[in-house]
């Protein structure tokens, strides 16, 4: 398998002076996806967990329906100018051979030109399981230590400090899965792709939470695999809590400590007593 670490030289200048040494970095590379051998799409990501990925992807861009879809995913023999192997093209066999499909029927990469009515007029049109229910019952304080449990499963982040995660957590706070990439989209697709590959979706039970912001994409991705919950550290894009509103999702911003902002359908979110809650 490609490394997921590469080692590369700099310069570091601070106050002590200046030193020149290697520097651990994620490694970035392009991975393209092939159905039944026709290219299909290619996505800079962090090599690892590619089957999950393209699982994911597949779904939540509405390719597939059920892992059953999915007959086999093999990688195309490749090498790089040293003659190392490379794992950089994954060839997915289905079931039913697909209708013809370009990037330009996916959601996420035709966003551009599309309004946000649009947009989110294309995720009702796709979304196969309602986010009705007003399950699952989280706990503020349980939310409050899923970022410190993400960071702690972040290994290639410990190491570079430059990547994105994405975990699948029970409500009482177990974390199922967690899968890191440089690309926040990829990481979210490597775990929802572990769902769908685990017979896990919908994912009705469960609470995504990621380590960067909530784009569109990314709410567009929890409401596709019908995760009610998506938890965020840092904010959320004015279209994800528009689609959160109109689809039923749970979306929570700037989770940080034991405060977070909760932008669409509170009633998940069970709040700690008010004797132990800090004053407005």
């Amino acid at each position: 398998m490609s490394r997921v670490t590469a080692r590369r030289r700099m310069r570091r200048i601070s106050p002590a002076g200046q030193i020149q040494r290697p520097d651990t970095l994620a490694v970035e590379e392009p991975l393209e996806i092939r159905l039944d051998g026709r290219s299909l799409t290619v996505t800079m990501r962090t090599p690892g967990n590619d089957i999950d990925l393209a699982h994911g992807f597949l779904f939540t861009e509405s390719v597939i329906g059920a892992a059953d879809d999915v007959v086999a995913a093999r990688y195309c023999a490749g090498t790089d100018d040293e003659g190392r192997n490379t794992y950089n093209v994954l060839d997915v066999a289905l079931r039913t051979p697909a209708a013809r499909v370009t990037t330009r029927n996916f959601l996420t990469t035709g966003a551009c030109g599309l309004c946000g009515k649009t947009a989110l007029d294309e995720v009702r049109q796709r979304s196969r399981f309602p986010l009705a229910a007003p399950e699952p019952l989280v706990d503020t304080e349980v939310l409050a230590a899923m970022p410190g449990t993400l960071r702690g499963r972040q290994s290639v982040f410990e190491a570079t400090g430059g990547l994105h995660a994405a975990g699948l957590f029970t409500a009482d706070g177990v974390a199922l899965a967690v899968r890191e990439d440089i690309g926040r989209h990829n990481a979210v697709d490597k775990v929802i792709g572990w769902a769908l590959r685990e017979n896990r979706l919908p994912a009705a039970d469960l609470v995504l939470m990621v380590s960067g912001r909530a784009s569109f994409e990314l709410a567009q991705k929890a409401v596709q695999a019908g995760i009610p919950v998506l938890a965020a550290v840092s904010a959320p894009s004015s279209l994800a809590v528009d689609l959160a509103v109109d689809a039923g999702l749970t979306l929570i911003g700037f989770l940080r400590g034991d405060t977070m902002n909760i932008y669409s359908h509170p009633e998940r979110i069970v709040a700690i007593p008010a004797s132990r809650a800090h004053p407005a």
